[in-house]
């Protein structure tokens, strides 16, 4: 394909360079789900590390690159804060990550544990995000944004390295859709390898703006209001919507009852405990089964970051 941003020798070295916990993370053919969804499916296991998400391959990636000491700072919905927070810690650096006003809590004092300045402003991502901009412009901090960053996509990118080992090739990857980091960065890899493999993104119909964004090519925003609070996007990154397009073969859209079904279905047929954008692969695919019957079909589980309250709310455990 043509030039593109993210960078297939930048996705190799990451695959070596990010830290043993976060990667190589387990893959295996699950019988039980494939019979369930009428496909051979392949999960891969992104929760069974110490942030219990994907998020700290990308932000790993990105903090080995920087040069010097800088004071970062993130926004977050939970999951890439963690990541942010693990890595400036490994890397001695400074974090002040903002976070919007319905922020999990869990997600938040896990934060808080790992060293990083949490604090809070805005009622939407858009809100939350212009407070971290505005605070990085009058500190002199480096602002990160997820989806902007090439590093963080290249970082998540190496998901892609460790699916294309897989024996035989995939019809399908369906990857959940946020700010689009973990679907660019991997569809990169997999179709410079894997040309006639669809690459699939999965948003939460209360959250379409990416999808809108990336059908008509440019950026689109809308409101979110979902329980996936991983893959709610108010305003996507306009880098991150390039990085899809000529890239990715399709966006779908879930609704919020097919997430709990998602994960319920995980917690029955292989005992996790997912977070509703953790399962949202799993949605895409319990929404669109007869798309995808017979085929071999590929999912990564990307986040387990629930309470107590939410366990019990969305999987009476």
């Amino acid at each position: 394909m043509p030039y593109h941003r993210l960078s297939l020798e930048h996705i190799a070295r990451a695959s070596q360079a990010i830290e043993p916990p976060f990667r190589d993370s387990p893959q295996f053919e699950s019988a039980p789900l494939g019979e369930r969804l009428g496909c051979r499916l392949v999960v891969k296991l992104e929760t069974l590390n110490p942030i219990r998400s994907f998020k700290a391959r990308g932000a790993l990636w990105l903090a080995s690159q920087l040069d010097g000491k800088p004071h970062l700072v993130c926004a977050t919905a939970g999951n890439f804060g963690q990541g942010m927070a693990w890595a400036a810690r490994k890397h001695g650096l400074r974090i002040t990550i903002f976070v919007g006003a319905g922020a999990s809590q869990l997600k938040v004092e896990r934060m808080r544990a790992l060293g990083a300045d949490v604090r809070t402003a805005g009622a939407d991502a858009d809100e939350t995000h212009a407070a971290t901009r505005a605070f990085a412009a009058a500190n002199g901090a480096l602002l990160v944004e997820d989806g902007r960053d090439a590093a963080i996509a290249e970082g998540a990118g190496t998901i892609g390295v460790e699916l294309m080992r897989w024996s035989d090739r995939f019809d399908a990857v369906m990857l959940p859709l946020g700010d689009g980091a973990l679907l660019g960065g991997t569809a990169r890899w997999i179709k410079a390898h894997s040309p006639a493999t669809r690459m699939i993104g999965v948003c939460a119909r209360a959250s379409p703006a990416m999808e809108r964004s990336w059908r008509e090519r440019r950026v689109v925003s809308r409101p979110a209001d979902t329980i996936a609070d991983g893959i709610s996007i108010c305003t996507p990154m306009a880098e991150a919507v390039a990085d899809l397009v000529g890239l990715i073969d399709d966006i779908v859209l879930v609704e919020e009852e097919t997430l709990v079904e998602a994960m319920r279905l995980a917690h029955h047929e292989l005992g996790l405990v997912l977070e509703p954008s953790g399962a949202a692969g799993l949605a895409g695919l319990l929404a669109h089964r007869e798309r995808f019957r017979g085929q071999l079909v590929a999912t990564v589980l990307t986040g387990s970051n629930v309470t107590a309250e939410q366990r019990q709310l969305w999987l009476n455990a």
